[in-house]
């Protein structure tokens, strides 16, 4: 069984709440891990990981209560096949903007005949071969996420929610605001209404239904939608905001001796 698809269905009425790695650092995965998030996106799209990197923060996490999604850069098989060797089960593709998008990347996580990915009996998928039957198992324990980024997606929602081998959607506002006209304007009401329908025709659907928000005052406001699944910040967003609250801080000692006057701007953080 998945373990991302069984968290969910332990869920109940709590939505789980994740975050984002985006530090490409096993050391900090490892102690986000800890933090006691339910779960967490390994992010390859915008952090700096290569595949060995994967599985340092693969083997990492496995440490921890944390379950660990792997947001793959694009929907291309190759990288597919190759992060799915490396042990990942549950991968988000972003930018997924049709039904046939998002058939191409569950048929990605399937070995033949169901699917394209590639075989190889001695990987760190298979427990090095030791995992018995693991090429004629595999499928079962795959878990698939597409993100929908523009009004073009949501107005597919139906169609690739529909696909056999989806498990959930995801909906990124940041990329969503700014397809919108509204960028950085991660809870413009326009996006905001947005988010609202895409929950209710998934509720219809029967379909889960993620989010990512910066601070936990949007994903506040996400989770009054409807969401399923929420996560917040990212790593790098959680040390930045404690770096940034230090520093502010500090500044009215700025007199005191060995002490430094930091200046820094304030953000917030939405890895989607």
């Amino acid at each position: 069984m998945n373990a991302f698809r069984q968290l969910l269905r332990a869920a109940g009425s709590k939505p789980p709440i994740g975050t984002w790695i985006s530090s490409a650092s096993p050391i900090v995965a490892e102690a986000i891990g800890h933090a006691g998030f339910d779960w967490g996106v390994v992010d390859m799209e915008h952090a700096p990981l290569d595949m060995m990197g994967l599985v340092h923060l693969l083997q990492a996490l496995a440490g921890t209560k944390m379950t660990s999604i792997v947001r793959v850069p694009w929907n291309d098989a190759v990288v597919v096949k190759r992060v799915l060797d490396a042990g990942a089960t549950t991968l988000l593709f972003p930018f997924v903007q049709s039904a046939a998008e998002a058939a191409r990347a569950v048929t990605a996580t399937r070995y033949p005949p169901a699917g394209q990915r590639g075989m190889s009996g001695m990987t760190r998928a298979s427990k090095f071969g030791t995992t018995p039957h693991y090429l004629k198992t595999a499928d079962a324990g795959m878990g698939v996420i597409v993100q929908l980024e523009t009004p073009q997606a949501l107005a597919q929602l139906e169609a690739i929610a529909d696909v056999d081998g989806v498990d959930a959607i995801f909906i990124g506002p940041a990329d969503l605001s700014a397809s919108m006209g509204h960028v950085g304007q991660f809870t413009h009401p326009a996006v905001m209404q947005a988010m609202a329908d895409a929950a209710r025709r998934c509720k219809a659907l029967g379909k889960p239904i993620g989010t990512v928000g910066g601070t936990p005052d949007a994903v506040t406001q996400y989770r009054a939608l409807g969401y399923d699944f929420l996560a917040v910040s990212s790593d790098m967003g959680l040390l930045m905001s404690g770096a940034l609250a230090a520093a502010k801080a500090l500044r009215g000692l700025s007199d005191e001796p060995h002490v430094h006057t930091l200046h820094a701007g304030t953000r917030t953080d939405a890895s989607a």
